[in-house]
């Protein structure tokens, strides 16, 4: 990283915006939930009091719920590089991936299979171990390095075949921050006729996305793990919605991709999120003539910001003999996972907390990878890094872990 990269964003400027740091605790909890800038909690209280009504276009009411998801859709498609027209909008990611696994599901039937990691969030696992038991499918898995958390392109190769339906793997571990080789497990997958259900819920909040050069064929993302509201997002190629039935209302539309949007939508979340991408795209001191132009900008000197911070930490966190690191991926995003000697996780916690220190201990509903690593279901302590992260945040984190030595 350069000197300069880390001089240009300015994170004092970026921290005046979060109301909640005016508390003084360091959040290392940002995997879990990022805390909200004050331009999108008045985008959503605005649209809130807006007169708003169900979309269509005859009252201005109408109109102003219509906008809203237009200009929602727009400003997804700039923060991932997709088409708007493939932009879903539903509860959760969760919710998303559950939904489309039930769908996919029904074309599958005994001999079909499907491929899970072992990296990835349960909500990239279960929907699909569900769906495929449920017609009969197999599951195969694909295990990541014990040492390293490194996911080797050739554990999910390895088991591709022409019986292979679809292909779940995570863009970024939320437990330890691992970046697999996402293009290449896409080109694989492709190879053999597959899909690829990319899961990029921690990849999103820290690196430049683009659908297309991941090669996944599904992408989904929570905006409240990048400084936006709770609910989630799910992104693919209209073309492909085009062949896929989901379950819905009868008086519901057909039309894409409103037909997976069940009910009516989230209005103010929505246009919370459309804030949450404008600020994204703020960091970038630079000019750029569109709105993708200024978040890919943005990304890579928060990117690098964050790059910077993380190895202070990963420095302090290892000095520290009572400390164990797991795992060293190749690829991350600043994401550390570590255990205490002696301690469960609750305990760090709970001492952290006391110094004004948010780290969460647990397995974060990682917990394949939990048990994987040996750790059980206790997992350990993760401390992850956001826009608003200092250098004295990080330095209260390892001054506060370092009172734990025997």
């Amino acid at each position: 990283m350069r000197d300069d990269d880390q001089m240009s964003y300015d994170v004092d400027r970026v921290r005046r915006s979060f109301p909640a740091l005016e508390h003084g605790v360091a959040h290392f909890d940002g995997p879990g939930g990022s805390q909200v800038p004050v331009e999108v909690a008045r985008a959503v209280a605005d649209t809130m009091v807006s007169g708003i009504a169900n979309r269509g276009d005859i009252t201005d009411s109408e109109q102003r719920a219509e906008a809203v998801v237009v200009e929602g859709r727009a400003a997804v498609a700039d923060l991932l590089g997709c088409d708007p027209g493939g932009v879903v909008f539903g509860r959760s990611m969760t919710q998303l991936t559950c939904d489309v696994a039930r769908v996919l599901a029904n074309g599958w039937g005994p001999g079909d299979e499907v491929v899970v990691t072992r990296l990835d969030h349960d909500a990239n696992i279960r929907p699909w171990v569900a769906a495929a038991e449920s017609v009969g499918a197999t599951v195969r898995w694909a295990d990541f390095d014990k040492e390293t958390a490194d996911l080797p392109i050739e554990a999910v190769t390895e088991l591709l075949s022409e019986r292979t339906r679809l292909v779940a793997v995570t863009g970024a571990a939320n437990l330890l921050g691992t970046r697999p080789d996402v293009p290449a497990i896409a080109a694989a997958t492709h190879t053999v006729g597959a899909l690829l259900y990319v899961d990029g819920v921690h990849l999103t909040p820290h690196a430049a996305v683009d659908v297309a050069a991941l090669g996944a064929d599904f992408y989904a993302c929570s905006p409240y793990k990048f400084l936006g509201p709770h609910h989630g997002l799910l992104v693919a190629d209209p073309s492909l919605w085009q062949t896929l039935t989901p379950f819905k209302l009868l008086p519901a539309t057909d039309v894409v991709p409103e037909r997976f949007e069940l009910g009516t939508l989230p209005y103010e979340l929505i246009a919370g999120t459309t804030a949450a991408i404008e600020f994204l795209a703020g960091f970038a001191t630079g000019e750029a003539a569109s709105r993708r132009g200024r978040v890919l900008a943005s990304m890579a000197e928060l990117e690098a910001y964050e790059d910077g911070q993380f190895t202070h930490l990963l420095a302090g966190l290892g000095s520290l003999d009572h400390v164990t690191l797991h795992g060293s991926p190749r690829r991350r995003t600043p994401t550390a996972l570590f255990s205490v000697a002696g301690m469960p996780p609750p305990d760090v916690q709970r001492h952290l907390a006391s110094r004004g220190v948010n780290a969460p201990g647990g397995n974060f509903y990682a917990l394949e990878a939990a048990r994987w690593l040996g750790l059980g279901d206790a997992g350990a302590v993760r401390a992850g890094l956001a826009p608003y992260t200092t250098p004295a945040d990080v330095d209260r984190l390892v001054a506060g872990v370092a009172e734990l030595a025997p």
